[in-house]
Parts: C-alpha cells; sequence; structure tokens
C-alpha cells in the first residue's frame, strides 16, 4: 500500500484521510515530538512516502533527494516557496498548491491586526495587566488611508473589506483587475507613492527575486511615521532587522506579522519583546473552512495524479512536462 504523509496541523480528523484511503493510500502522521522545520526530521518523517500534505516545512535539495520515491507534495495553501522547485522539476515530482480556497481566511485576519494595531493594540492589553491605566487617543480608522500591495485573490477579499470599513484603498498591482478596480472604487498607484501616503501597509505579493527583501531601510524611510505595516504573505518580503529597527526608533509606528523570515519564530527575536508589535504563527489562512477545504483539494491532486489525471489548476512546477507518470 502506498504511503501519504501528512503534517499540516497532522491533519487528523481532516476530509483528506477519507479521500485518500477510498484511493488505497495509508496515511502517516509525523511523531509528535519531530520538529520538521529540522531536514533530519523531515527526511525520516517522509520515509517511505510517495506523497505529503504538506504545511510550510522546507523541502530543501538535500529534504528531497533523501526521498527519491516521493512523487507528489500536495500544499495546503498557495505558497511554495519552502519547496525547492528546480529540484523538484529535476527528480520528477509534482507540486500542487490550493488556489482559491483560503483568501477570505487571510483577509480577515488581516483586517483583523489592521483594527487592533490601529487602537493601539496589544500594547493596551499589556499595560493594563501592569496595571497601568493609560488613556491615548489613537486615530480613527475610517476615513484613513490603507495601501494594498498585491491585487489577487486575497488582495481583493482585503480590498472589499476595507471599502466595508470606509478606508480610503490604494493598490499597488503590476497586473490589474481593472473591472475590479472599477467596481470597488479603488486607486491604482506607484509603489511610492502607496509607500509614502498609506497609514496601514499591507503585503500580499508572492515571494520572488525582486520582492525578497522589498520593505528594507530604505522602503521604511519612505512610510509616515504613524504608519502600520501588516505581512499576511511572505516573511522573506520584508529585512527583518531593518524592521525591528524602525519599530524600536520610531521610524514606523507598528508592524503585525504572521510570517516570518524564519519559522518558527526564533525565541531570541526581539520582535517577541515589542509591544508594537502583533504576532500570528502562520495561521491567517487559518480558519474551519479553509482547513477543510485545503486538505480536501490537497488529497484530491494527489488521487487525481494516482489516476492518471493533471490538476492543471493546482500544479506550479513541471511546466511543458506532458509525459509525467505516477
Amino acid at each position: 500500500m502506498s504511503r501519504i504523509a501528512t503534517f499540516s496541523l497532522n491533519g487528523r480528523g481532516a476530509p483528506h484521510e477519507s479521500i485518500l484511503q477510498l484511493a488505497g493510500f495509508e496515511i502517516i502522521y509525523a511523531d509528535p515530538k519531530a520538529n520538521l522545520y529540522r531536514e533530519d526530521d523531515l527526511i525520516a518523517a517522509l520515509e517511505g512516502c510517495v506523497g505529503v500534505v504538506a504545511g510550510s516545512e522546507p523541502y530543501t535539495p538535500r529534504v528531497l533527494k533523501a526521498n527519491p520515491q516521493l512523487r507528489v507534495i500536495a500544499r495546503t495553501g498557495v505558497g511554495f516557496d519552502a519547496v525547492h522547485l528546480p529540484t523538484c522539476d529535476e527528480m520528477g515530482i509534482v507540486v500542487c498548491t490550493t488556489p482559491g480556497v483560503n483568501h477570505h481566511a487571510v483577509a480577515e485576519h488581516t483586517i483583523a491586526m489592521l483594527m487592533g494595531l490601529g487602537r493601539g493594540f496589544p500594547a493596551i492589553d499589556h499595560e493594563i495587566r501592569r496595571n497601568q491605566w493609560k488613556r491615548v487617543a489613537y486615530p480613527r480608522i475610517m476615513g484613513q488611508t490603507i495601501g494594498i500591495l498585491g491585487l489577487g485573490r486575497i488582495g481583493q477579499a482585503v480590498a472589499t473589506r476595507a471599502v466595508g470599513l470606509g478606508l480610503k484603498v490604494l493598490v499597488y498591482e503590476p497586473y490589474p483587475n481593472l473591472e475590479f478596480v472599477s467596481k470597488w472604487s479603488l486607486e491604482l498607484v506607484g509603489l511610492d507613492q502607496i509607500v509614502s501616503q498609506s497609514d496601514f501597509i499591507t503585503l500580499h505579493l508572492p515571494s520572488t527575486a525582486e520582492t525578497k527583501g522589498m520593505f528594507n531601510k530604505a522602503m521604511f524611510s519612505k512610510m509616515k511615521r504613524t504608519s502600520v505595516l501588516i505581512n499576511t504573505a511572505r516573511g522573506s518580503l520584508i529585512n527583518e532587522p531593518d524592521l525591528i529597527e524602525a519599530l524600536q526608533t520610531g521610524v514606523i509606528r507598528a508592524a503585525g506579522l504572521d510570517v516570518f523570515a524564519v519559522e518558527p519564530l526564533p525565541p531570541d527575536s526581539p520582535l517577541l519583546k515589542m509591544e508594537n508589535v502583533m504576532l500570528a504563527g502562520h495561521v491567517a489562512g487559518l480558519d474551519q473552512e479553509s482547513h477543510h477545504d485545503t486538505f480536501k483539494m490537497s488529497a484530491e491532486s494527489i488521487v487525481t495524479l494516482k489516476n492518471g489525471g493533471w490538476p492543471k489548476a493546482c500544479v506550479v512546477n513541471l511546466n511543458g512536462v506532458t509525459d509525467w507518470k505516477w
């Protein structure tokens, strides 16, 4: 019986179990004590498995080459920068994602961070716990400007919610859906303009050579000193040491971070001690509905591939390959 590993939140009870089992697969769960962000632990967890329902653990060349039996990596989400695609192409490993199922979850998480930081959290919460009753008036959120970088499914979901909150919405997107922009009265602007004019900046860009570290010391210097940066996309978009310096010195007011340069966030990170930072552990895309749908779609992609099909909308590599076999 072919084995499929599943790692994202262990996935126990998720719909992929029955889908994979009915297709004849045996499901393997990781040892709870394993740290799947360590190569050795991940290599061991994948032993004997032809596929994996994957989270954000790193599929490096070493991990992949140690498991030549792998045929498919099915990510429960839309990001795949933790997977080394060139090695997957070389080895004929199909990499799938789950597009179109978690954008509402990410948008709600983004807005939750925006509202919290906009009204002074988590600092207010910490002060009350220390019995420090400081009454500080923060600017009303309605009427302020949000800059959305990236107008894909997630960026669009954030935009509609921002409009509903009464925010002015600026958008940076090289290839915009003009019909959507017009319908929601959004304003397309250049990068320098969106950075300098926005009270809230939220990132929804992919991790590429062009976007890696784009928010650095130079970029922070262009932002308002009262601005808030929110990142629910990819940790690599931000130069973390530069962000920490900007937050500590008042170059920007606050940040909401769901993703980081290194995950899990190292326990010695200065971010953990900063009261103008709201933190989450790469869970923006995780609500009950998206949890169900991402696992279901991941399993369906694996079964489709096993049965000789090709889930084109989900596959992100092996461009031009037409003779792939399980």
